[in-house]
C-alpha cells in the first residue's frame, strides 16, 4: 500500500485487481464496504481491464478533461473485486494529470486504487505527512496538494450523464 500524491489531495494505492490488496486498504481506511474504491488508470488499455462499456458521452468527456480531475462511473467489468463496483454494478476511473500518480500506475502495468490517504471521516491528507496511516508502507511526497476532489459523473448506456460529486472541475452541462 503506498500514498501518493494527485492533481487534487493524497491518494492511497494498492494493485486494484487484486483482491487481497483492495480487502486491506478497505480494513486499513475503515471504509465503509457499501461506498466504493475509485481506480486510476494509465488509458484505454489499461480502462478496458475494468469496464464493460464505454458510452459514447464517456468517450466524450475522456478526451475533453482526461488526464485530469474527472472520475467517470461506469459499468464495470465482470470479476473485479468487490470494494470497486458500486450496488448499481458500476466502477469509478480516472487518468490523473500528476505526474506522480501518472508514473506509479504506469510503473505499476495495472489499475490502482485511488481513494483519498485518510481514515474513513477524517479530513483528505493534503501533504505526506499527513498520508502516513498505519499499513501504509511506502509515501511518495509530491509537496502540498489542496484541491478540491475530482468531479464524478455517472456515465451509462442510453442514459444522460449526471453529475454525482461535484469536484474543482465545473461540469454542470453535462446533467440532465
Amino acid at each position: 500500500m503506498v500514498a501518493y500524491p494527485t492533481e487534487t489531495l493524497y491518494g492511497l494505492g494498492v494493485d486494484a485487481l487484486c483482491a487481497t490488496a483492495v480487502d486491506r486498504l478497505v480494513q486499513v481506511k475503515g471504509r465503509d464496504a457499501h461506498h466504493p474504491l475509485p481506480v486510476l488508470v494509465t488509458g484505454d488499455e489499461m480502462l478496458e481491464q475494468i469496464v464493460a462499456a464505454i458510452p459514447d458521452a464517456a468517450l466524450t468527456l475522456m478526451r475533453l478533461y482526461w488526464p485530469g480531475p474527472l472520475t467517470l462511473v461506469l459499468p464495470a467489468r465482470g470479476g473485479l473485486p468487490a470494494p470497486l463496483v458500486s450496488l448499481e454494478g458500476c466502477v469509478g476511473v480516472r487518468v490523473s494529470s500528476d505526474p506522480v500518480a501518472a508514473a506509479l500506475v504506469a510503473s505499476l502495468g495495472r489499475p490502482l486504487t485511488a481513494t483519498s490517504a485518510n481514515l474513513a471521516g477524517d479530513p483528505p491528507a493534503t501533504c505526506a505527512a499527513e498520508a502516513i496511516l498505519a499499513g501504509v508502507f511506502l509515501v511518495l511526497d509530491g509537496g502540498a496538494r489542496r484541491q478540491p476532489p475530482s468531479t464524478v459523473v455517472q456515465v451509462m448506456p442510453g442514459v444522460a450523464p449526471r453529475v454525482l460529486r461535484q469536484g474543482g472541475l465545473r461540469l454542470e452541462a453535462v446533467e440532465p
